[in-house]
C-alpha cells in the first residue's frame, strides 16, 4: 500500500471523506489508506460557484466528498449542468473537456474528473473575460 504526505499550512482547510478538517497550525499528515480529499485552492464553497463552469467543479466536487446520498445527488447536479453547458457553449474544447470529465465521474473517479472541469473553469474565464477584470482589480489596488 502506498502512502501520501501532505504538508498543511495554518489555517487551511482539508475535507476528507466528507469531514471538513481546518488546521490550526502547521501539520505534515500521511494518509495510508484510500480517502477522498480535497485541500487547499481544490475546496469551492457554494458561493463560490457563480459562474456555470464553476458550478459543474463544485457539483462535481459534491459527488467526489460528500457523504453517499450528496454523492449521488452531486452526480445528477452535474449531468444535469454539463449538458446546458454544452448545448450553450460553441466551444470543441469545453465539450471535450465535459465530456472526459463526466466520463471519469459516472466511473467514481471524481478528482481526475475535477481536473477537466478546472480546464473548463480556465477556458470560461477566459472566454468571458474573467482573468482581465481579476487583473485589473488587483493592478488598481
Amino acid at each position: 500500500m502506498s502512502t501520501l504526505v501532505l504538508e498543511l499550512r495554518q489555517g487551511d482547510m482539508m475535507i476528507v471523506n466528507g469531514a471538513p478538517i481546518r488546521f490550526r497550525n502547521r501539520a505534515r499528515i500521511e494518509l495510508t489508506a484510500k480517502a477522498r480529499f480535497l485541500f487547499g485552492k481544490q475546496l469551492m464553497t457554494p458561493d463560490m460557484a457563480d459562474t456555470p463552469a464553476r458550478r459543474i467543479y463544485f457539483a462535481l466536487q459534491t459527488a467526489y466528498i460528500g457523504d453517499h446520498e450528496e454523492r449521488k445527488a452531486g452526480l445528477e447536479e452535474a449531468k444535469q449542468r454539463i449538458a446546458e453547458f454544452k448545448q450553450a457553449t460553441t466551444s470543441n474544447l469545453a465539450r471535450e473537456y465535459l465530456d472526459r470529465a463526466l466520463m471519469l465521474a459516472e466511473e467514481d473517479q471524481c478528482y481526475q474528473a475535477l481536473k477537466f472541469a478546472r480546464r473548463v473553469m480556465r477556458h470560461e474565464e477566459v472566454v468571458l473575460g474573467l482573468m482581465a477584470i481579476a487583473q485589473f482589480a488587483k493592478t488598481a489596488e
